[in-house]
């Protein structure tokens, strides 16, 4: 079966929704979700990886990458709403049952998906995603919490350098052994999408809206203990965001969940695809229907 990526779009309520696709249409299907900055672009090389078993779908988030970017008035940004687009994105494309790939922001929208319908999720890879405080590293959440509760001038200068072109190469590089492994690229595409005009209001909202997502954990980890549903935590070891403690956490609830640490950062697959991809790969091979 063909691994070329297809790159569509469709409108999911009224908005346009960018996704790539690969593998053959009648295959398992597995969802890549994309964090910040970032878009479906992150997945570029991995849809082919594993494109030959499966249907492998990555859209991009609204606000993000090629999808729509509605102003605030016209779209209320919130992970509610990602998720909103998301499910109604499965819905027309037919998808009934799918394993998850979840990185940064795709993890809360992943954890409403399975939410919302529990049957629906055959299994889980998260990549720094995190559904537990555990790992939260301070010195990067501290001023996002602190801005999110009490939003003004004081509180929104600091999560405003989170936008900048330092702080997405920083994303990228910080805590890989070999930077020379990480495509200068992904920061430069990902910084010239957050310098659009308006969409700094967007991440803004997003950024406010992010208590919502801790919130939810408890209700994430009841759904852990209750389903028991198959999952690979293969996370960057050296991550300042979501440190490794998030990935342990995961066998709390998930006495069977298998945890994997690679030596690189927030954005592991740039310097690891073909670690997590085998990964990826193996277990999915024993635990999907």
């Amino acid at each position: 079966m063909s691994s070329v990526v297809h790159h569509r779009t469709t409108t999911v309520n009224n908005l346009e929704v960018f996704y790539r696709e690969a593998g053959d249409p009648q295959a398992p299907v597995v969802v890549l979700l994309h964090g910040f900055p970032t878009s479906s672009h992150m997945f570029r090389n991995l849809i082919p990886a594993l494109a030959d078993r499966y249907r492998v779908i990555a859209p991009d988030h609204i606000g993000f990458g090629q999808s729509a970017m509605p102003t605030p008035e016209e779209f209320p940004y919130s992970f509610d709403a990602l998720t909103e687009i998301t499910a109604g994105l499965l819905d027309q494309l037919g998808v009934n049952r799918f394993a998850m790939y979840v990185q940064d922001y795709g993890a809360p929208v992943g954890w409403r998906l399975a939410l919302s319908d529990p049957q629906r999720v055959s299994a889980i890879i998260t990549q720094n995603g995190n559904a537990y405080v555990d790992g939260f590293v301070k010195s990067f959440w501290d001023g996002l919490f602190a801005y999110a509760q009490a939003p003004g001038p004081r509180t929104e200068a600091p999560v405003r350098g989170a936008l900048s072109a330092d702080a997405t190469r920083w994303q990228y590089v910080n805590g890989v052994a070999d930077p020379s492994l990480v495509s200068p690229d992904n920061w430069v595409h990902d910084q010239a999408l957050l310098d659009r005009p308006g969409n700094d209001e967007i991440q803004l909202q997003l950024f406010r809206d992010y208590p919502t997502n801790v919130d939810l954990y408890p209700a994430v980890q009841q759904y852990f203990r209750e389903s028991q549903v198959p999952l690979l935590a293969v996370w960057g070891a050296n991550d300042e965001i979501f440190g490794p403690e998030g990935a342990r956490a995961f066998q709390r609830d998930l006495p069977d969940a298998e945890i994997h640490l690679v030596e690189s950062g927030h954005f592991a697959l740039e310097s690891h695809l073909d670690v997590i991809a085998d990964r990826i790969r193996d277990f999915l091979s024993r635990v999907l229907d």
